[in-house]
């Protein structure tokens, strides 16, 4: 009687408590978004912890991309790495020589049993991240890349006409000199600079910003970013830094509050500023393609990405690799990215969450907001144009921001700068070489 009143009490125990049977599986996610963007990604991860019970992802924000990089390198050394990594595109060589600390997200895939089809991720994004054999390395989450933001009001204000044609940088310094005869004292502000005015430069108008196919083809690759154009279209905007027609405010995106306040007329930015500006800017703007320098190289070819991509760290549990896998297989579904890019104006990853955005009316309710979709994949790639893969590249950046720092305060030249930037970043790139042969 006793021994049947024990198993009758274990029997309703595991119908009442089945967890306490199969503890869920937990995936460490770390990256580094705040404000609106850290708001969906937390939604994300309660949807995909809500619509099963194997797995609980945790997501924490680890400070900004530079930040969260070195906090999983250290953790990593420290034999507490987290299962998915956030990087930004400028650390992708940095991971690929990483070793033993990466797990190639096609292996995690493929021993997940995850849903997974290499080919359904947009070309120019697709490449980015993986290997010369075509393996993906990582998985890519959050790309943008940039375009030209308008604000209307302040065009109609300082007299000039807000639909004017703004395609080419010989038409926006002809309207940077009307909009300062007109009173406008910010006529042009910028974000990332490195990324806009000389990586995606360089693959708009389709010459090198370094050797060996932009470092794709091997390590023994050398900065290009002194050459003709480049230097022509950053003595442009010196010029127009010394007339006060270009104002710079930062680094990195220290320019986005000047504009989503109202201050300034144009912003060269990422497409991902569509989070920001759509919620707090309380003008009419406009959307329009990154401008091209007529008649320089093959301009317009297409921009490149930035943004980030996932790396899922060696180190963890086959149960665990196994809820990575479902958690990126959740991640790349064509509803989660059409929402994410309808959300935040980074791109829809996958071909199929472009044509979902665009069967829903999207575009149209939204005009312009396709625009860093069509500049992305008007053409084809070339050896110019389908990104940067450099070593220490973010250390390579802080050399070019403190270069282009000289131009605009007048203290350089552009060839000076541009010169100066190659020696110091060849520098970098003959150590990393030599550290990873």
């Amino acid at each position: 009687m006793k021994k049947s009143l024990l198993g009758g009490l274990a029997a309703s125990t595991a119908i009442l408590f089945p967890m306490v049977a199969s503890a869920q599986a937990e995936v460490q996610f770390w990256h580094a978004f705040t404000g609106r963007l850290g708001e969906l990604v937390k939604a994300q991860v309660e949807e995909f912890n809500a619509s099963q019970s194997d797995y609980v992802v945790v997501e924490s924000h680890k400070g900004n991309y530079s930040e969260t990089l070195n906090a999983g390198i250290a953790a990593f050394r420290a034999g507490e790495q987290p299962h998915i990594l956030m990087v930004f595109e400028v650390g992708t060589a940095t991971m690929m020589a990483a070793g033993g600390a990466v797990k190639p997200v096609h292996e995690v895939m493929a021993e997940s049993g995850a849903e997974f089809d290499a080919d359904a991720y947009i070309g120019a994004v697709k490449g980015y991240y993986t290997s010369t054999d075509g393996e993906m390395l990582s998985l890519p989450f959050n790309s943008s890349t940039p375009v030209l933001w308008v604000n209307r009001d302040a065009m109609q204000e300082a007299g000039v006409d807000p639909d004017t044609d703004l395609s080419t940088w010989q038409n926006v310094g002809a309207v940077l000199d009307q909009l300062k005869e007109g009173g406008e004292e910010c006529g042009l502000v910028t974000a990332w600079q490195s990324w806009i005015h000389l990586e995606n430069f360089s693959a708009y108008h389709d010459v090198p910003f370094a050797t060996r196919d932009n470092g794709f083809a091997g390590l023994d690759t050398e900065l290009a970013l002194n050459g003709p154009a480049q230097v022509a279209h950053l003595t442009a905007m010196g010029e127009w830094a010394r007339d006060g027609k270009f104002i710079y405010t930062g680094r990195r995106n220290e320019g986005g509050a000047n504009f989503r306040a109202g201050e300034c007329a144009l912003f060269t930015e990422s497409s991902a500023g569509y989070a920001g500006i759509s919620s707090e800017a309380e003008f009419e703007f406009d959307v329009r393609p990154l401008p091209y320098w007529e008649g320089v190289g093959n301009a317009p070819q297409n921009t490149i990405i930035g943004g980030a991509s996932l790396w899922v760290m060696s180190g963890h549990e086959d149960a665990e690799y196994k809820g990575v896998g479902e958690f990126l297989s959740f991640l790349s579904s064509s509803d989660v990215q059409a929402s994410w890019h309808q959300n935040t104006g980074y791109l829809p990853i996958t071909a199929e969450a472009g044509v979902a955005t665009r069967a829903v009316g999207f575009y149209e309710q939204n005009p312009g907001t396709d625009v860093a979709v069509i500049q992305m994949t008007a053409k084809e790639p070339t050896a110019n144009s389908k990104g940067l893969r450099l070593g220490s590249f973010d250390q390579i950046r802080g050399i070019i921001d403190e270069e282009l720092e000289g131009i605009w305060a007048g203290d350089k030249t552009a060839q000076e700068a541009m010169d100066s930037a190659k020696e110091r970043g060849d520098a970098l790139l003959r150590r990393f070489e030599a550290a990873n042969r």
